[in-house]
């Protein structure tokens, strides 16, 4: 039975998983396979991921291939309580509401988990983590899983260099038909409308400092300067610090940027980017807000630390007046993943890319994981080339394809 904050929401949230869906041409092709051949007849899968609209049709084309689907969230602040209502009166079971306590939101995944799940889609490895631990005994079943996100994926990997990793997963987050489109056009704008729907400002001409230049960092500095911004890069790998520098991005440390920049976004995966030694240089008003899965990016306690008086000052905005000088520094969302816990996360077209490759590597677990070692895998190339081939005939367009002869010379050249 679902745990949600309030069941009358559903009609709302109904609303928001059609609008959804009716963008999602790619899940629907796959949905198709799916329903025909039942691909996952007799199975569980536990999610655990932001429960919101797109991710309600992922849940929903699962179970039309015959899975028994048990959801949580992944992030207290980006879960939707109406999604959430709206997907348990689909069926699906719900265990998840916007801003449960520490305790609360363990106690979702460890319901979530109480399918005994043949299959796990994870969103920063917090299922995962359970399994591994106090939790052993619900992944009895367990055959492998999926992970979205680059912190997910760090984590597994350091699970299976430590030889701990117990089970066969995907680094769905590593494919080009999530990594290419998710990370780098849909973290870029759905980073920029949660800014400027939250704090109604200007961008043009302001500093914006980009902290992190992988594929999520690319994206923001990308629509940042497009924005008409003075785009800032800080970055600790020299070959991405040099890349920035080549698209015309300014580039320096923090330390040095934090006295110039009047938007600050954490995007790299790392804790501590932004600290009091940051704060205590930084101009009145600045605003701080934080892109990477976790809200360890910036130092809420430094910031606690340093002020004097903390309060709303926009919904979404918490106001941090520094002590001896009456600045004010502005976090939104608690520096937690500000686009989709200040906004409505991705695109709906970029998450279906996503989402139809998390649908069809979650198919290739079911059929090839128990005959796979406990490793992190990346996702099979046929998967990125039918996702991407979906979408192509979606959008009404043809590519050219090599003859015989032409791929005979790029085998021998």
């Amino acid at each position: 039975m679902s745990i949600v904050r309030n069941e009358n929401l559903a009609d709302a949230g109904r609303l928001k998983i059609d609008w959804a869906r009716s963008y999602m041409p790619v899940l629907k092709e796959i949905e198709k396979d799916f329903k025909k051949e039942k691909s996952f007849q007799g199975m569980s899968i536990a999610m655990s991921i932001h429960l919101e609209a797109k991710t309600a049709n992922l849940a929903l084309t699962l179970r039309e291939g015959g899975a028994d689907v048990r959801v949580t969230g992944c992030n207290v602040l980006s879960t939707q309580d109406d999604v959430c209502a709206g997907l348990a009166s689909h069926g699906i079971e719900v265990f998840a509401w916007r801003g449960a306590t520490q305790e609360e939101y363990e106690s979702h995944l460890i319901e979530t988990l109480k399918g005994h799940p043949h299959l796990i889609l994870d969103d920063g490895g917090d299922l995962m983590s359970l399994i591994h631990g106090d939790y052993a005994g619900l992944g009895d079943r367990l055959i492998g899983g999926t992970e979205e996100t680059t912190t997910g994926v760090h984590r597994l990997r350091l699970r299976e260099k430590s030889g701990q990793l117990r089970f066969p997963m995907i680094a769905v987050n590593d494919a080009n038909c999530k990594h290419l489109f998710d990370n780098r056009y849909g973290t870029g704008q759905s980073t920029w409308s949660a800014i400027l729907h939250t704090t109604n400002l200007l961008i043009a001409g302001k500093h914006v400092v980009v902290a992190g230049f992988g594929w999520c960092g690319r994206g923001i500095a990308m629509r940042a300067k497009s924005l008409g911004a003075r785009v800032i890069v800080t970055e600790v790998d020299p070959v991405k610090a040099l890349e920035a520098y080549m698209e015309g991005y300014d580039v320096m440390s923090m330390d040095e940027a934090a006295a110039i920049g009047d938007i600050f976004i954490t995007v790299s995966g790392v804790t501590d980017i932004i600290t009091g030694r940051h704060m205590k240089k930084m101009k009145d008003g600045a605003v701080l807000c934080n892109a990477g899965h976790f809200d360890k990016e910036i130092s809420k306690p430094d910031l606690e630390a340093l002020s004097d008086e903390v309060c709303v000052r926009r919904p979404e905005i918490a106001g941090y007046r520094m002590r001896g000088d009456g600045r004010w520094l502005n976090l939104i969302a608690e520096g937690r993943l500000v686009n989709i816990a200040a906004d409505n996360g991705h695109p709906i077209e970029i998450m279906d890319l996503s989402f139809g490759v998390q649908a069809q590597a979650l198919k290739y677990m079911a059929q090839h994981g128990k005959e796979l070692k406990p490793q992190v895998y990346p996702a099979p190339a046929e998967i990125d080339e039918a996702v991407a081939s979906f979408k192509l005939k979606s959008l009404g367009i043809s590519i050219s394809k090599l003859t015989d002869e032409q791929k005979l010379y790029i085998e021998t050249f």
